[in-house]
């Protein structure tokens, strides 16, 4: 198989943090979000590759007209203003970050235009399904609880979970985590169903990144799970803070997320993540964007006839 399964929760090196300049803003935690569904469940390695599609259609024969934007000849994408490296907006307003950039690189090949417009990532899958965007973009993870209201295209990146704590706390990594630990993590993510769902405790749930780290700062709660490249973007020398552990999830890959009516532009978005692959894009971007970070052996971005380039 294209994708081999690797054991979850597989210990990696921390990652270096990046030195981001964030304006970290207090606020509230929301409240609960009842039973959200167990977002590992099911997302076996077969689901994976049953997921990863066999080949991708030609570029040259995609029909621009018949992908359904909601402005023609531009992809109107919800994405986050506050999650680098991946999704961010930078000093200048541009939204930026890893996956906006390969966004970018693939609406190029497709010869389309790309709006983003920023969101919360609670409310981001329920936008697309109500064809609010068009895509969401937002290193979402591709549980089966998920593909229920949206469809995704082939993975473009595979995941990390972090824990991140005050680097004098008693907190060392995942298995220091109890129901006695206050834990941040952001409503709706896959860290927020992990927590809930698969440990079994109740989390401070907050609506962004920026917020849920400075409450661990401020020391509101005792760690908070995180994907890692959030962590990264936000953990900063002199913070009194530190990524902890940081752990492999390629059980559930990264993608974009589109209408699940829209076959077409989600056709056309694996036609172009294809062509980023082939011709260097794709690793170029990565190198940049995650200068330290080592990609699994046996993982790969795109479909299952794409391979990226070596050296």
């Amino acid at each position: 198989m294209k994708k081999s399964a690797l054991k979850w929760l597989t210990t990696v090196p921390v990652a270096v943090a990046l030195a981001v300049s964030l304006a970290a803003c207090g606020g509230a935690a929301t409240t609960g979000t009842g039973s959200p569904t167990d977002a590992l469940a099911g997302s076996d390695q077969v689901s994976l590759d049953k997921y990863t599609t066999k080949d991708v259609t030609a570029l040259e024969k995609i029909d621009k007209a018949a992908l359904g934007l909601i402005v023609p000849g531009t992809i109107t994408v919800g994405t986050l203003s506050d999650a680098p490296p991946n999704i961010f907006i930078d000093k200048s307003g541009k939204f930026t970050g890893y996956d906006n950039e390969l966004l970018r690189a693939m609406a190029e090949k497709l010869g389309l235009k790309v709006e983003f417009k920023s969101t919360d990532f609670a409310a981001l899958l329920s936008q697309v399904a109500n064809k609010q965007f068009d895509v969401g973009s937002s290193s979402i993870s591709t549980t089966d609880a998920r593909r229920k209201s949206v469809a995704f295209t082939n993975g473009y990146d595979f995941g990390y979970m972090a824990v991140v704590a005050k680097t004098d706390a008693a907190v060392k990594g995942f298995k220091d985590l109890t129901k006695d630990t206050r834990i941040a993590v952001v409503q709706g993510t896959v860290q927020d169903d992990y927590v809930t769902n698969t440990l079994k405790f109740e989390p401070v749930r907050f609506s962004d990144y920026n917020t849920a780290y400075a409450n661990l700062k401020n020391g509101q709660v005792d760690a908070w799970v995180a994907p890692s490249q959030q962590a990264t973007g936000q953990v900063k020398d002199g913070d009194g803070t530190a990524i902890v552990e940081s752990v492999v999830n390629t059980q559930n890959f990264t993608a974009y997320a589109v209408n699940s009516g829209n076959k077409p532009l989600t056709d056309a978005l694996n036609s172009a993540l294809d062509a980023v692959v082939a011709d260097g894009t794709w690793s170029k971007l990565t190198k940049q964007w995650y200068p330290t970070r080592v990609t699994p052996a046996d993982w790969s971005p795109g479909s299952k006839a794409v391979t990226v380039p070596k050296g």
